[in-house]
């Protein structure tokens, strides 16, 4: 059986992976556009491994211009089976402390509506679980990864997702924290979305740079302090992948890959054509 292939979406600071052999560079045209930049495949530790910028090399995409859609398309197309998603993010929490990793297990959606979210519509209609959001079991991995490199870790948590790119008003800030919210960023959704429907397991290792602006006795947050502190956690955040790559590279044991088995309510047959080609390599399977 072939080697499943492990995808890494890096966040801000994190532009490659290091270790990575038999490196090649791949360009993908999708039916949802253009992904954020080129994706690098090759292996790390006998685990076949594609990697792609988020905000593309030189970070130059905002959070809301990020092809997400393109970019999963992109992961799946590929071969694609587990996505470990890399972000800074700010705490909203005072024992989160900026240098530690969290582990998110929940999502909040405070974007503007702004963001492509699905792969459906266009005559076809499907609505995936979406209850528990990341893959509990690439999860768990990454967490038991991140405490073996000596990581400070929060296992679980919610990160609410904001539009960005403005950091928070102190209002808001503090509005988010009533809520009982573990971390703010701006890119997790709809990308989390976009992987469920791709039948991606998808998981979060999550860099706190700093206090958001709602802690009295820090400094607002900055984009001079957060790439500080970046620079320390993107270090610790590649050595958690090399420790968790090798654990990755069975069968998944998880629900994931059928996400989409009774997902799709439109009948095969009332699907336009055009539709069913773009939407083939996602859902071919379920309508043969």
């Amino acid at each position: 059986m072939e080697q499943p292939v492990v995808g890494v979406i890096g966040g801000s600071g994190l532009y490659d992976i290091e270790g990575l052999t038999c490196i090649e560079e791949v360009r993908l045209e999708t039916p949802f556009g253009e992904p954020s930049d080129a994706y690098v495949t090759g292996v790390l530790d006998d685990v076949r491994m594609v990697f792609l910028p988020r905000h593309g090399r030189g970070h130059r995409l905002l959070p809301s211009e990020v092809p997400y859609r393109a970019n999963i398309y992109g992961m799946k197309k590929l071969g694609v089976e587990r996505i470990i998603s890399v972000s800074a993010v700010g705490s909203m929490k005072e024992e989160i402390v900026p240098g530690h990793i969290v582990i998110p297990d929940q999502f909040f959606d405070r974007t503007q509506g702004k963001r492509p979210s699905t792969f459906f519509g266009n005559g076809v209609v499907a609505h995936v679980q979406f209850a528990d959001p990341v893959c509990n079991d690439l999860s768990q991995i990454l967490g038991e990864a991140a405490r073996d490199v000596g990581a400070t870790v929060h296992q679980g948590g919610t990160y609410v997702c904001i539009e960005g790119p403005n950091f928070s008003t102190r209002a808001e800030s503090m509005i988010y924290r009533s809520w009982g919210v573990d971390i703010i960023g701006m890119t997790n959704l709809p990308e989390a979305r976009l992987a469920r429907e791709a039948e991606i397991c998808y998981a979060t290792i999550a860099l706190a740079t700093d206090y958001d602006c709602w802690h009295d006795g820090h400094d607002d947050v900055s984009v001079d302090a957060v790439l500080a502190v970046i620079k320390q956690n993107v270090a610790m955040a590649k050595n958690i992948i090399k420790q968790a790559v090798g654990r990755l590279a069975g069968q998944r044991p998880c629900g994931c890959g059928n996400a989409l088995q009774f997902a799709i309510m439109t009948d095969a047959g009332l699907i336009p054509e055009k539709t069913r080609e773009n939407l083939d390599l996602l859902i071919g399977r379920y309508l043969a």
